[in-house]
């Protein structure tokens, strides 16, 4: 085995490096646990918050059933995302970290559709409820303000009824004058004149009589548009101001049906069809030479004015009729993506609160690598601190210490199975003294000479 080169000047620096960072590391992990749980507990809050405006009942099960998501949305979270931060920075194939980037896009898609919307829904509900509440006022704005409009440009057709009105009212009393025909007199010009003269009159009337209505719908209208103002602005729960505001939008939907019905543009066009077809002559021998020219006269102006009229009524009715407004009720989670471009602030907020770990994520992928290039070739050996130099120094002495008890406690078995198999047994005969002539112990002699003195 040959002995490993020491590191030099750059890859030393480089370990420092690196174990400065893992310094840094191990007291951010002391807590960094903690700070993710308060995130899934506060994304869980607001979850719950957003799951309770979709329940209609507001009983003990709908609670029960609110909570629990909320706690499944909170543990999801958090275990999502210790995953990803203890396992993301510590691959290091390539193959590796595209699965797992995957499964953390996965992971994240999974999470705002499970939790990001209720929480903007809890962030934001309320406001975007306001928001399509308005949105509908100006529709039905912009509806009673095109039915107005439409039933007052009707309106002004009575001037054009006026104007053809007052035409023949003239040509009947120069007829009766004996300008037009020649012959003074009210014969059969005349009452054709006065008979679409009068007939037009009594159209100029009924037009007279819509103004009124069409004055009291407009404003009946706008009193309604103002209470539905009110109630988008108002304080209290928007939910009670939604049903306010539904009974108000039906009657201001009421409001510019009459409005349209109002508009007397469809009675001028049939009027104007049958002011050139419906024209009463007298018999024909009543009739002078002198007059059938000049009947025939009128008949064509009688056609030209009732096109004029029915052109202009036509236009009118051209005009672009006023949209069908309905007001549909929305929950709170549904207004906030109906109107998710008015709310990108709390929608950031929303889908931050549960994202964030995605940048400690990186931070950490970034850290490890940086770790992982400052050891470079560094072993084990390279990278002791002092304290853990000590520690180990005292596991080879505690090591020393028992290989040496277990040594001693070998070698003294031996000897005590040889002083058990050679000490006398209790029911063996006791041993013969020793022979006369044998040298006595000088021991016990002196012991015995001293017991003499």
């Amino acid at each position: 085995m040959t002995d490993q080169k020491p590191l030099s000047p750059s890859e030393a620096h480089g370990l420092r490096y690196a174990q400065e960072l893992e310094g840094h590391l191990g007291w951010l992990d002391s807590f960094t646990s903690a700070a993710l749980a308060v995130l899934a507990v506060a994304s869980g809050i607001y979850t719950y918050l957003g799951v309770s405006s979709l329940l209609d009942d507001s009983g003990a099960l709908s609670f029960f059933a609110a909570m629990s998501y909320s706690v499944a949305v909170s543990v999801g979270i958090f275990v999502f995302w210790s995953y990803m931060m203890r396992l993301l920075p510590a691959v290091r194939t390539a193959a590796a970290r595209t699965g797992l980037f995957v499964s953390m896009g996965l992971g994240c898609c999974a999470i705002v559709a499970m939790s990001s919307w209720l929480n903007a829904a809890a962030l934001a509900g309320a406001a975007a409820v306001e928001q399509h509440l308005a949105n509908t006022v100006q529709q039905y704005q912009t509806s009673l303000e095109r039915a107005h409009s439409v039933a007052v440009s009707a309106q002004g057709l009575e001037r054009d009824v006026a104007r053809v009105r007052q035409s023949f009212q003239d040509l009947s009393e120069q007829e009766a004058s004996g300008q037009l025909s020649g012959l003074a007199g009210r014969g059969a010009v005349f009452r054709v004149l006065r008979q679409k003269s009068e007939e037009l009159a009594a159209l100029e009337q009924q037009i007279q009589a819509q103004a009124p209505l069409v004055e009291q719908a407009f404003a009946e209208g706008n009193a309604i548009l103002s209470r539905m103002r009110a109630l988008t602005v108002e304080p209290g729960p928007v939910e009670q101001r939604s049903v306010s505001f539904s009974e108000e939008a039906v009657r201001l939907a009421g409001v510019i049906t009459t409005l349209r019905q109002l508009s007397v543009a469809p009675l001028v066009v049939r009027s104007a069809d049958d002011l050139a077809a419906s024209v009463v002559l007298p018999e024909v021998e009543e009739i002078r030479d002198e007059q059938s020219t000049t009947i025939a006269s009128v008949l064509n102006v009688l056609s030209q004015r009732a096109e004029t009229l029915k052109m202009a009524a036509e236009a009118v009715l051209a005009m672009p009729a006023p949209a069908d407004i309905t007001y549909t009720p929305v929950s709170t989670a549904d207004a906030v993506i109906l109107y998710a471009g008015n709310f990108v602030p709390s929608w950031a907020g929303a889908i931050s609160i549960d994202l964030l770990p995605a940048v400690l994520v990186f931070i950490l992928m970034v850290t490890q690598a940086a770790i992982r290039q400052g050891r470079g070739r560094a072993g084990v050996e390279d990278t002791l601190t002092l304290a853990e130099f000590r520690a180990a120094l005292g596991a080879v002495r505690e090591v020393e210490l028992a290989l040496d008890r277990t040594n001693r406690a070998e070698s003294a078995a031996p000897a005590a199975a040889v002083a058990r198999a050679e000490a006398p047994r209790p029911d063996a005969p006791l041993p013969e003294p020793s022979a006369p002539d044998a040298a006595p112990d000088p021991k016990v002699q002196r012991f015995k000479a001293a017991g003499d003195e």
